[in-house]
């Protein structure tokens, strides 16, 4: 939070992020970053924010590149920088650049992580740094009629080895070199030793830091959410892509294809921008998934509490009608959530009245920094479904604050005696609730 923010929006701010530290505590998250973020100088940064990760439980994979080092080495020697269908050729000369280059990067990223200043947010840091022969290699072999020589690609991930040194507590910085049975080593990409080891590792997150903000749409918006089906359609486009988005795009869709919960894609160039991504609903780059994150269920026991915790500022607003606890235990069977990524961020309930064919849709209530997106809509469109599959002719609500947004939608002002007569003989009439009916079709 800025230090410009009061006491109660850090507080508010502190208690908003409890629900994804205590999600991502013991999982286990590969993260790639370019060359580029050395060359820099940002790395500094992004080693608070890892060293942040570390401490919450999180496991950490860190995958380098070198890029840009491979080829200052390269020009440095008058090398020529040789690419075919977009992948560097690595003769022997190249390859002596390339491992000079890589740990040459290893050792800065190392040295960075392992900072410990006072006054600092590494201060009282113990991040140990496990590296080793984790990425077995193969070839690339010949690709149209010329040999790749030393450029490779991943041919086995030891998930094993990965696995023993998190449980240990250490935080796995792997290189894009890979080793072969016979001794040789190859020259990799960061994005396929990235990829290969979240799908290996079955890893619930892989995050790559890029040029751009993430996928935009035709008009240059960012595009927050992409299912599989979605990124295979944006892919499928014929359009001009920036350079990371066609890098990375495929790479985010084969991690989901093969289980990798979720893949993001997000700026290199935003300070905290792994924060803000990981730690907030709205994130701020691309996040790809398997299907879409929103989830409209019946409400159990276990929603309770998040029911309340939606409710309880619109009781106090006087918006609602106070339920105590124990009321909402009651009638659990009567309310549906709305969940985003197991968060719930939505909820309302309905009273059927059989003899009369109507129904009550009470206690609607979105998160406040979720409104705006539909999820209200979303959930009147479910409630007006359920009660007509339960025979209702007729949907009605009681409101003291919203009757706009109901008479958006097709409600109409009704009176009090045209509710049902048990919900009339209920009807508070010191609240002066209006009354708002929409006929089922």
């Amino acid at each position: 939070m800025p230090a410009t923010s009061s006491p109660a929006d850090f507080v508010a701010w502190f208690r908003s992020v409890a629900p994804y530290i205590n999600a991502f505590r013991g999982k286990t998250f590969v993260i790639a970053f370019g060359g580029e973020v050395v060359a820099d100088g940002k790395f500094v940064e992004l080693a608070h924010d890892f060293n942040l990760l570390a401490a919450l439980g999180i496991r950490l994979v860190l995958v380098h590149g070198a890029r840009p080092q491979i080829e200052q080495h390269l020009a440095k020697h008058s090398l020529a920088d040789t690419y075919h269908q977009g992948i560097r050729l690595t003769d022997a000369e190249t390859m002596l650049c390339v491992k000079e280059a890589v740990g040459r990067v290893r050792l800065e990223i190392e040295a960075l992580l392992s900072m410990g200043l006072a006054n600092s947010p590494m201060a009282n840091a113990d991040i140990r740094v496990a590296g080793g022969n984790f990425i077995t290699a193969q070839p690339i072999g010949v690709i149209n009629g010329v040999d790749m020589m030393h450029t490779g690609s991943v041919r086995k991930v030891d998930v094993a080895a990965l696995r023993d040194r998190m449980e240990f507590g250490e935080v796995v910085l792997l290189s894009p070199l890979g080793y072969s049975p016979t001794g040789e080593v190859f020259n990799l990409t960061l994005e396929d030793v990235a990829t290969a080891t979240a799908v290996a590792l079955d890893a619930d997150k892989l995050v790559f830091l890029m040029d751009t903000d993430g996928v935009t749409d035709g008009k240059g918006k960012l595009i927050k959410e992409l299912t599989i089906a979605d990124a295979q359609a944006v892919l499928g486009k014929k359009r001009k892509w920036p350079d990371d988005v066609s890098l990375f795009l495929p790479c985010a869709l084969r991690a989901c294809e093969a289980g990798v919960a979720r893949t993001h894609l997000i700026s290199r160039h935003t300070d905290g921008a792994l924060l803000q991504e990981l730690f907030s609903d709205e994130g701020i780059g691309t996040m790809v998934v398997e299907s879409t994150l929103n989830t409209l269920r019946a409400a159990t026991i276990e929603d309770v509490g998040g029911i309340l915790q939606l409710l309880r500022p619109l009781e106090e607003q006087g918006i609602l009608v106070r339920r105590s606890r124990e009321l909402l235990e009651k009638e659990i069977a009567r309310f549906i959530v709305l969940e985003h990524d197991h968060r719930i961020i939505g909820c309302a309930a309905l009273y059927p009245f059989p003899d009369e064919a109507a129904a009550e849709l009470a206690c609607l209530a979105v998160e406040p920094s979720c409104r705006d997106h539909g999820y209200g809509e979303a959930i009147l469109k479910h409630m007006s479904g359920l009660a007509k599959a339960q025979g209702m002719k007729k949907l009605f609500v009681l409101t003291t604050r919203t009757a706009h947004w109901f008479i958006e939608r097709d409600f109409r002002e009704a009176d009090v005696g045209q509710l049902p007569k048990q919900k009339k003989a209920l009807y508070n009439y010191q609240r002066r609730s209006k009354v708002f009916v929409k006929n089922l079709k």
